[in-house]
């Protein structure tokens, strides 16, 4: 298969406004893929989508809040009203974890992130599903999760819950929609350089160069572009006999 191995794909991209969303997005639009750019930050989206047509790729901005289920749904109709149909989707979007330990974590946050990370994972890929089942066309879905997906963090029950959950309910989604040629995958980064992280090192009093090596076998951390590449292999048909998997983009850190 050679690049651009996205040609004809029409894919949405959540918290695509920053980080490895945007970098996901970029790279989709490049691998000429029609990219729904989709964030809550409509400035910064609108700029995504904007920097995708001024390198001549196609690419919309929608706003999107992904706790809501009705936004979740017009996102979608979106999608497929600006460009027919929807291939693949990046579920991306997600909140800062949390920073306190189990026994006094703050409930308000708990509720808000469950919202976001768990219950808006699981209703993009419910309406993104539909669309594709009623297409009769295949597809293929990629959850983001974490290395908190697999290993405890400290002071993140939230965040720890919610990953783990993006992986349990990928799982299921790629049993019930094999049959339907919809593949249904996870990616779990682990530490990548991206404003959320640089502000949990803020918050925590550590320096790149001090944190990485604990999180990292390649003694640094990871780039959006990096983890954006996984994604573009599991979106594209090179992957096509993949589903209900997870790819560990953590140099390392699971294995250990």
């Amino acid at each position: 298969m050679t690049f651009p191995v996205l040609e004809g794909k029409v894919a949405i991209v959540t918290g695509a406004a920053m980080g490895m969303g945007e970098a996901t997005a970029k790279l989709f639009a490049e691998a000429k893929a029609k990219v729904i750019v989709a964030d809550f930050n409509e400035e910064k989206g609108r700029a995504v989508a904007e920097a995708i047509q001024a390198s001549g790729g196609e690419s919309a901005f929608y706003k999107v809040d992904i706790s809501k289920s009705e936004e979740v749904q017009a996102m979608v109709k979106f999608a497929v009203d600006t460009y027919g149909k929807l291939d693949v989707a990046v579920n991306n979007a997600a909140l800062t974890p949390d920073d306190k330990p189990a026994a006094e974590f703050d409930e308000a946050y708990w509720h808000r992130l469950m919202s976001v990370d768990l219950t808006g994972t699981a209703l993009c890929m419910k309406y993104e599903l539909q669309q594709m089942l009623k297409q009769g066309q295949g597809g293929s879905i990629i959850n983001i999760s974490s290395v908190s997906g697999f290993r405890p963090q400290p002071n993140n029950i939230a965040y720890v819950a919610a990953k783990h959950g993006v992986v349990g309910m990928t799982k299921v989604a790629a049993m019930e929609n094999g049959p339907h040629n919809i593949r249904v995958n996870t990616v779990a980064p682990g530490a990548i350089d991206t404003p959320m992280l640089r502000g949990a090192l803020d918050q925590f009093g550590f320096t790149a160069e001090e944190y990485a090596p604990q999180l990292s076998l390649l003694n640094r951390f990871g780039q959006p572009d990096e983890i954006a590449q996984a994604s573009l292999w599991l979106a594209s048909d090179a992957s096509s006999y993949v589903t209900g998997t997870t790819i560990h983009a953590d140099a390392g850190y699971t294995s250990r």
